[in-house]
């Protein structure tokens, strides 16, 4: 107050450490209208928006402009060449949350180069990456219910946090038109690496049973924060494997559920299917074909009539998420027991008893039912479990079947559709435990959740090559005394899951040669073993008849499901929250104005 407009003013900065010049580089003329203004804003609060190592340097990069460096009477202006290389490091932080690079950060029009005598703004960034370490702290879990914005908000959040490693993305809309999002972990987020595996993790399948959401979004936000702390196991855990999380894969069948904490038995999606019971029965087309010489348990096609019954929308995204990504090994996520099942879900007795019927890679399975049991803090004791059920299980770990007899399970559809190997791991007796008991359950399963990703490093990967060294997509991996094979996908890459052992490994493709190879692995090995072929062409190439995967390939075949994309599309339209980001109303409440350069698309 008092100054005149026109004439520039020296004022010390709060930490009296230097002084600055106002009017300032983007036209604030005091204190007063700085601190007001929501450049200042977003600068205050950056860290709770993009978190990571960037939040410190794009604050210290906007303190340059906003409060810019003077020495006597003149105004330095920081160096165009500092602005690029944060703006180049950063920018996808920013983009992560759908918020345009801030304006007052354009490097060609507020910085300027050496030769002009600009300075370094982040030369006191060895200062401020020790109180990185302090800020990290603020990442601290909230062991609380989230609700579906809240649960939107904190993955977005985890996405800007750990943006060098860590996206979102979503799979498909539910029936209601909430997105299905799933944060995935990465050395090179989007893109899959060459023999690097992939594996998921999917919870709350069924609405009423809520503890499983809760889990997987502590789970990105420990993998984020321990990423961030240097810790070497997740970071060795990170750049070898692809990690992709669904929280939620009924959050309609979770808002009824959770509607004023009605703790009904409310399992099913809005359209009351109850979506683990709703994907195709492939189960029994392999028991109605074991006598039949030569028959298979792996790659069944979905039959043409699965598609006339209900197909909710949540599942229609899961299978096409399932069959679009290499998968190797995944976990679903339940409540009401205390243990890890395992397929078939679906007895092969006729009666439908609840009999023990294993998979061809029934020794494959104990072993990753086994890793999870044993690493949880109590699973793996005795009379743990929940009734009877849990009592029949041995060490935390029991068949499918013969828990809960039921056709259409998402477990046994992994197996026989698809290479991924999958488990059912059932969190506790309670379906809805109080928020008290939800650090609780953190502490009991955080280990147990690391050591099955870890598991996906098992047994045997490698590459199918022809003569020229170019990959063979769709050859056969057989190992001898298992009835289930796997197939090579694009560049001829292959991962097979293997107990330790001996095996006789064969390898065959249309028009070449069969190849094997006999393998050890022993029980100590911490990764898989690198088994490549390179087969042998036995038929000449114009005469050679490929194989129709024409079966295979047939998905929604009649478009008996394409509504689902109109409702993905309504979805993406319907209400202004869909339109702004999260982020969004906190700076239009506080500021009272439309910050449109905020947005991406304005």
């Amino acid at each position: 107050p008092g100054i005149d407009p026109g004439t520039p003013s020296v004022q010390p900065l709060h930490a009296a450490t230097r002084a600055t010049m106002f009017p300032n580089i983007i036209g604030h003329r005091t204190w007063e209208d700085l601190d007001a203004s929501i450049e200042y804003l977003l600068i205050g609060v950056v860290e709770s928006l993009i978190g990571g190592e960037c939040h410190v340097q794009v604050r210290m990069l906007g303190c340059s402009v906003l409060a810019p460096r003077c020495e006597g009477e003149k105004m330095q202006r920081p160096c165009r060449s500092v602005c690029e290389a944060v703006h180049k490091k950063c920018s996808r932080a920013f983009d992560s949350i759908d918020m345009a690079w801030p304006y007052f950060l354009d490097c060609d029009r507020f910085f300027v180069g050496h030769q002009e005598g600009c300075f370094n703004p982040l030369e006191n960034m060895r200062g401020e990456r020790r109180a990185l370490h302090s800020d990290l702290n603020a990442a601290l879990m909230q062991f609380t219910y989230y609700s579906y914005n809240d649960m939107i908000h904190h993955l977005k959040k985890i996405e800007a946090r750990c943006f060098a490693v860590a996206r979102t993305y979503s799979i498909g809309r539910s029936m209601e038109g909430r997105e299905l999002l799933v944060v995935e972990f990465s050395d090179n987020p989007g893109e899959h690496d060459l023999l690097e595996p992939e594996t998921k993790f999917v919870g709350n399948v069924h609405g009423n049973e809520v503890l499983s959401r809760q889990l997987l979004i502590h789970l990105a936000q420990y993998l984020c924060t321990e990423y961030l702390r240097g810790n070497q196991r997740i970071q060795t855990l990170i750049n070898t494997t692809r990690i992709h999380i669904l929280p939620s894969m009924n959050p309609d069948g979770y808002e009824v559920a959770t509607s004023g904490r009605n703790e009904t038995d409310h399992r099913d999606n809005a359209e009351n299917i109850d979506l683990n019971r709703n994907f195709p029965d492939l189960t029994s087309i392999v028991y109605r074909r074991h006598r039949q010489k030569g028959h298979r348990t792996d790659h069944i096609p979905i039959p043409d009539s699965y598609w006339f019954g209900e197909v909710a929308p949540e599942t229609y995204a899961v299978m096409k998420w399932i069959r679009s990504v290499p998968f190797v090994l995944s976990a679903s996520f339940r409540s009401g027991d205390l243990l890890v099942s395992y397929p078939y879900d679906l007895s092969k007795h006729p009666q439908g008893n609840d009999t023990f019927s294993p998979t061809p890679d029934h020794k494959v399975f104990k072993f990753l039912a086994g890793t999870y049991a044993n690493a949880h803090q109590t699973m793996f004791i005795k009379n743990k479990g929940c009734g009877q059920r849990g009592a029949n299980s041995r060490k935390g770990i029991l068949n499918g079947a013969q828990r809960s007899n039921f056709a259409g399970g998402m477990q046994d559809f992994n197996y026989l559709h698809t290479n991924c190997f999958e488990v059912t791991v059932a969190l506790g007796c309670e379906r809805f435990p109080n928020e008290e008991e939800l650090f609780l359950s953190w502490r009991d399963n955080q280990e147990a959740l690391i050591e099955f990703l870890k598991a996906v490093h098992r047994g045997v990967k490698g590459l199918v090559k022809d003569e020229n060294g170019e990959g063979i997509k769709g050859a056969r991996i057989s190992v001898r005394g298992i009835r289930h094979d796997v197939t090579s996908g694009e560049n001829g890459e292959y991962w097979r899951l293997l107990t330790p052992g001996i095996y006789i490994l064969s390898v065959s493709a249309p028009c070449y040669a069969r190849a094997h190879k006999r393998i050890h692995l022993p029980p100590n090995m911490g990764k898989a073993g690198r088994v490549d072929f390179v087969l042998r062409r036995a038929i000449p190439e114009g005469n050679c008849t490929l194989q129709t995967t024409e079966a295979y390939e047939r998905f929604d075949p009649h478009n008996q499901c394409e509504r689902y994309t109109q409702i993905s599309a309504i979805g993406q339209r319907s209400g202004e929250r869909a339109k702004k980001p999260w982020w969004w109303y906190y700076f239009a409440l506080l500021d009272g104005r439309a910050t449109t350069w905020l947005l991406k698309e304005y």
